[in-house]
């Protein structure tokens, strides 16, 4: 397993074979033993093998051709729905229409997303996580037909890999782990533990392409914008309230 964890790459590209109902539902059932608060289980997944849906959902992710072209794609959604129902069913009142269980509810959803993806690369499978899932979350709503108590928050597509790409770079663990207390960085540490990252040949060609004068410039100016971050964060807000988290 923790080879498994250690040579985890995004795969983009996939072969044209498929994915049993057989391998998909032990995947799926090696992701619903995550950890969840309370034991309450307050996620869904929706699984996507119709070539007009994913062609649907394409268009909500930007029409990164993963989409289409992987065999299976799956939507991981907090859901409080099926929990609501079952409290109003058994005389129960439920007190989740709020930000606090959005939250819960997309950290159950989160979880199990990760425990889906290490039983698929252990099977030899390949994912690559899809971050556009909220920024259009109303559109894949509509598309999936997401009840109110329901969000999704992560999507990923699953298949047989068509490519071996090197694995992607991280920070060293001491930029990363805090012993006992959080100790905060200076300006000689940010130097040090960001240098490797920022000389990588790829990096560097970033920068050069996008006319920037560093790494972080290609992210906060290019990449993940100020505007683009407030824009899609208004759209999220719109959403919850919409779907019954923010009353």
């Amino acid at each position: 397993m923790l080879d498994t964890l250690l040579q985890h790459r995004t795969i983009r590209k996939y072969t044209t074979s498929d994915i049993s109902d057989q391998q998909l539902s032990k995947i799926l059932e090696a992701g619903c033993r995550a950890s969840t608060t309370g034991n309450m289980q307050v996620y869904s997944i929706v699984v996507n093998r119709d070539p007009k849906m994913k062609e649907l959902l394409s268009g909500c992710h930007f029409n990164q051709p993963m989409v289409k072209n992987a065999p299976v794609v799956l939507t991981f959604c907090a859901d409080f729905n099926r929990f609501n129902l079952w409290c109003k069913r058994s005389h129960a009142d439920p007190g989740y229409d709020n930000f606090l269980s959005f939250f819960t509810a997309a950290i159950d959803a989160l979880l199990v997303a990760q425990n889906v993806c290490v039983a698929a690369e252990s099977e030899g499978l390949g994912i690559c996580y899809l971050g556009t899932t909220t920024y259009l979350a109303g559109k894949i709503i509509d598309i999936l037909h997401l009840p109110k108590g329901v969000v999704p928050v992560t999507t990923v597509t699953l298949g047989w890999p068509d490519e071996e790409p090197a694995l992607t770079d991280r920070l060293p663990l001491e930029a990363i782990v805090h012993k006992e207390t959080y100790q905060d960085y200076n300006d000689d540490d940010i130097a040090r533990l960001y240098s490797v990252k920022e000389q990588l040949a790829e990096n560097r060609r970033f920068v050069a392409e996008n006319s920037k004068q560093s790494l972080a410039q290609v992210f906060t100016d290019i990449r993940y914008k100020k505007s683009d971050n407030e824009l899609f964060s208004n759209m999220l807000l719109e959403v919850l309230i919409q779907q019954g988290f923010m009353n």
